[in-house]
């Protein structure tokens, strides 16, 4: 196995992203949110506003974020680390790619298929979308951490 091939795999059998933020300060804050992605390089996911890493990345849209899977034994653990931007949509065929990504994600795994209009209107949640600048992973090889880019 390849390590973009590790990358994908890390990606598609993970339901959630953590995301690392910081508001004007440069405070950190991190979260996690269930996610799906589009040809491993936009990661949509829904959140209200007012939560603070939705408030966090309307003031500094630049973001890391973590996917792992937390059930493996420390020792056969992977996890691909990406950096990126991320900001509500609000273009309206934006939304509608980006809900159709995230409702086929949702199907796949069980969940109710999502509409746009749960997040346009007078709906509580709106869309997010991370566009992903660079993706790595831990050298298999490597004995201490050491990241190694990936393209997925």
């Amino acid at each position: 196995m390849t390590n973009d091939d590790i990358a994908r795999a890390v990606l598609d059998g993970n339901s959630y992203v953590v995301l690392a933020t910081a508001d004007a300060t440069g405070l950190p804050w991190a979260s996690p949110v269930w996610f799906a992605h589009e040809d491993y390089r936009e990661l949509f996911w829904v959140s209200a506003p007012g939560t603070r890493h939705s408030a966090n990345l309307a003031v500094r849209p630049e973001l890391a974020m973590v996917v792992f899977d937390s059930t493996c034994a420390s020792a056969d653990a992977q996890a691909v680390y990406l950096t990126g931007t991320a900001a509500q949509v609000s273009d309206p065929a934006v939304v509608e790619r980006g809900m159709a990504v995230f409702s086929r994600v949702a199907v796949s795994q069980g969940m109710a298929p999502w509409g746009t209009d749960r997040v346009t209107g007078d709906a509580r949640l709106r869309l997010y979308r991370a566009q992903v600048a660079e993706h790595s992973i831990l050298d298999p090889a490597a004995t201490i951490e050491v990241r190694v880019p990936v393209s997925p």
